[in-house]
């Protein structure tokens, strides 16, 4: 069964940076097309950026400039680069397939404060 382990996130202040990284087991990273989502509290989870199985990305215009994923493909492991980061990023980071299909992590929560 697939699992998704996600890490990095962390209390930072605003224009701060921070790592956040995604460990797959059963599933071969490269081989899908993966995404990173947030939840902000009360408020749905949405995708913000995906890499293709081509290895081409694309960003929700909010994070556009800012934002970076990438994935390693010995290590199984896709990473989100999030530099510039505002409040409005507070919010807890999970990552799934693009359209996803597999169980959730537990995610991990980023703060950013003003």
């Amino acid at each position: 069964q697939a699992q998704l382990v996600e890490s990095g996130g962390g209390l930072v202040q605003a224009g701060g940076s921070l790592s956040l990284s995604c460990a797959a087991s059963g599933i071969t990273v490269s081989l899908n097309s993966m995404g990173w989502y947030r939840q902000a509290p009360g408020k749905q989870r949405d995708l913000v950026a995906y890499i293709s199985s081509l290895g081409f990305t694309n960003y929700v215009d909010s994070v556009k400039g800012r934002f970076t994923i990438t994935r390693d493909t010995a290590r199984n492991t896709v990473y989100l680069q999030m530099n510039g980061l505002k409040p409005e990023d507070t919010a807890v980071y999970y990552c799934n397939t693009f359209g996803p299909r597999l169980e959730w992590g537990a995610g991990t929560q980023v703060t950013v404060s003003s």
